[in-house]
């Protein structure tokens, strides 16, 4: 099925961002404005420990901001309720975890195939969601054989793959990749990128991608750095390790 027509406001648009780990003394993100467009590629970066991923769930709605607005495709995340936020990104986020996320006793046909099992939306814009499911994976370099096996026995690489998968099956409006190449080797990594950028391009989804990898910067127009957006400190300033309280969020069972 042909890619939808997509909003004309901002797919992500974040002002005024704050955000603060329970019990801790400071905010770890203070962010004044971010903007991403349709069809959008950004790279994002920063040293460890800087928020990287605490934004990519805030964006996406796995957190709630301390204060200020996160809009995804002009809905305020901040005054909608869980259920609400959880629905928005099942239905317009394909979201690539550090983590992966996989069911490991589901095939990696049926870990991709999750995705338009949660969102309605997803199922019917994939037109048909096992072939498009297996001409993914196909994409991404899995055999038949591979297509068919249980995700625990996959290779960490080929996890990796099926999650990317799992992320671009339905039309998404925005992906996001949390160090989606961590694991492949330079061979693996090149092609991976290839296919992740040709399938964005062909669905018209943004993309929002965080990499420790610098070599990737040069394949996407935009780059960012994290603690540029970073607002100056007026009350102790950023600077708790934010990713450590993620891992936490992420692995507590967000959507994908």
């Amino acid at each position: 099925m042909s890619p939808p027509a997509r909003a004309l406001v901002p797919v992500v648009d974040v002002e005024a961002l704050t955000f603060r780990w329970p019990r801790a003394t400071h905010d770890c993100l203070d962010i004044g404005g971010l903007r991403l467009e349709a069809g959008e590629a950004v790279f994002l970066r920063g040293p460890s420990g800087s928020g990287k991923s605490t934004l990519l769930s805030l964006i996406a709605g796995v957190l709630a901001p301390s204060s200020g607005h996160v809009r995804l495709l002009g809905r305020d995340l901040g005054a909608c309720s869980g259920r609400e936020r959880d629905r928005l990104r099942a239905d317009h986020v394909g979201y690539i975890f550090q983590q992966f996320n996989l069911l490991p006793y589901r095939s990696a046909l049926d870990n991709v195939l999750l995705a338009c099992e949660f969102s309605r939306r997803r199922a019917t814009l994939a037109g048909q969601p096992r072939e498009r499911a297996r001409t993914l994976l196909r994409r991404m370099g899995l055999g038949d054989e591979l297509i068919a096996r249980r995700a625990s026995a996959l290779s960490v690489g080929q996890q990796q793959r099926v999650a990317a998968a799992r992320a671009l099956i339905g039309h998404p409006d925005l992906v996001i990749a949390d160090e989606p190449t961590s694991a492949l080797d330079d061979a693996h990594r090149d092609g991976f990128m290839a296919t992740l950028r040709e399938a964005c391009l062909e669905s018209g989804s943004a993309l929002l991608f965080v990499s420790h990898d610098a070599r990737l910067a040069a394949r996407f127009p935009r780059v960012l750095d994290l603690p540029m957006l970073q607002r100056p400190p007026s009350r102790g300033g950023p600077g708790q390790a934010a990713d450590d309280g993620l891992s936490r969020a992420a692995k507590g069972g967000a959507r994908p």
